[in-house]
């Protein structure tokens, strides 16, 4: 399986300014696979060592943070001759032990010369609700999601046409447009899970996608009551099981009475936190202003919540994969919040970019997504069909005037005064071609 998260890490790996690297990333989006995977493509060796599976390792980090006795201890533990720059360190679960966390600043500090690299799925729970102290400014990032559709296709075979989509080759692929529309259905059945689109890869079996999401939603859920406060649990289990009704409403802003009737946000405001901490909904604030610096404009109180991954949101829709040879319906199921969801996956796959939504007061307009690149604001309306009437993005561009609109479709690529329509299949490489200044 082919990961672009995989050609960071060798940057990193190559980078004079190199500090200890945390991969941040919700469980089941193959941040152990990635690691390894990494260690056995570019290091001689490497040391692993899980503080969920080997909860003794805690005891190495245990004393005044001696880094030789730490090495030693690894060593001994792993049965791996550490040597620096030839062996990679992996510390998996690092939210399961804080000195470890700790440990990080020292090997910046005072030993630079050996790679290590970190994970932790519940890191900013640990981080936030245990108070766990954190090596601010000692330590890279790289964050981790689930398989985006030009994975999905080289994992299943269509490594041409993911190229196509990077190389931007917009001429070919308008040749193959009924062929990228279907693959794009499978996509947002499937999603990105590693371990769903291994299945379907292998065996195209629909209903062993289907069996192995709905394992990964119960192993959310299990954690909801492993890794929070009981007090927690059930407000953080109305919260998730709300999101397929809340993305399905005409107005997909977040409301505490869909969760429960009656509900308040001061009742529910640290369960929608939590779930976000862990990376298992992407929380998406509108702003007041389409303006410069966008996150100044943030109305914290209006916000989308969306899940991590289209495959997980169609299992816990209960959606039946019958939809997707019904022509374009997956992608108008649910008044379009699944092709949203699509797209904001894709989005977040450009590291730092800020992503929000944009509404008028009277609620007449909305823009799906506004996002901020360089000294650029740039509204993406998201169409659900080939149909490109957008009543709101027209609104919005003649009121703010934008230099660069986009609007997202199954229609061809075009360019119009300003206004780029990108096929939905596109979305992914939009930021990063060239095409979009």
């Amino acid at each position: 399986m082919k990961r672009l998260a995989l050609e960071k890490l060798k940057l990193w790996k190559d980078s004079e300014t190199r500090k200890p690297l945390v991969i941040r990333g919700a469980r089941q989006v193959g941040k152990t696979w990635l690691m390894k995977t990494f260690a056995q493509e570019t290091y001689k060796n490497f040391a692993y060592v899980s503080f969920v599976d080997t909860p003794d390792a805690k005891n190495i980090f245990q004393g005044n943070y001696n880094i030789d006795n730490i090495l030693l201890g690894l060593s001994v533990l792993t049965k791996v001759h550490i040597q620096p720059h030839d062996t990679l360190i992996i510390l998996d679960e690092i939210q399961e032990c804080e000195r470890a966390l700790n440990a990080l600043k020292f090997f910046k500090e005072n030993a630079p010369e050996y790679h290590i690299v970190a994970a932790g799925s519940l890191l900013g729970v640990a981080v936030r609700q245990k108070q766990y102290s954190f090596p601010v400014g000692q330590v890279d990032f790289l964050n981790l999601y689930p398989l985006s559709f030009c994975e999905f296709l080289d994992a299943i075979g269509e490594n041409q046409l993911s190229e196509l989509i990077y190389d931007n080759n917009w001429s070919v692929l308008n040749n193959f447009q009924d062929k990228c529309i279907n693959l794009l259905k499978l996509y947002m059945f499937v999603g990105g899970m590693p371990e769903a689109v291994k299945a379907f890869a292998e065996n195209k079996d629909m209903i062993e996608v289907r069996r192995i999401q709905n394992a990964i939603l119960a192993g959310y859920q299990e954690d909801f009551s492993k890794y929070t406060e009981s007090s927690n649990v059930a407000k953080i289990t109305a919260v998730w099981n709300s999101l397929p009704s809340q993305l399905a409403k005409e107005n997909q802003k977040f409301t505490y009475k869909d969760v429960q009737p009656g509900a308040r946000a001061r009742e529910y405001e640290a369960a929608v936190d939590w779930l976000d901490l862990t990376g298992l909904v992407y929380k998406v604030k509108k702003i007041t202003k389409p303006d410069l610096p966008i996150s100044s404009y943030e109305d914290n109180s209006a916000f989308k919540l969306y899940m991590l991954d289209v495959g997980l949101l169609c299992a816990k829709s209960l959606l039946d994969a019958r939809v997707i040879i019904e022509g374009d319906k997956i992608f108008e199921e649910f008044k379009g919040s699944l092709t949203e969801q699509y797209v904001l996956q894709e989005l977040k796959l450009n590291e730092h970019l800020p992503i929000n939504y944009w509404g008028n007061d009277n609620g007449s307009a909305e823009i799906d997504f506004i996002i901020q690149k360089s000294n650029l604001v740039i509204p993406i309306e998201v169409k659900a069909s080939c149909n490109l009437k957008a009543k709101s993005l027209s609104s919005y561009r003649k009121k703010y005037e934008p230099k660069i609109s986009i609007r997202s479709s199954l229609a061809g690529y075009e360019v119009n005064n300003g206004l780029f329509n990108i096929p939905l299949y596109m979305i992914e490489n939009v930021l990063n071609n060239g095409q979009i200044d």
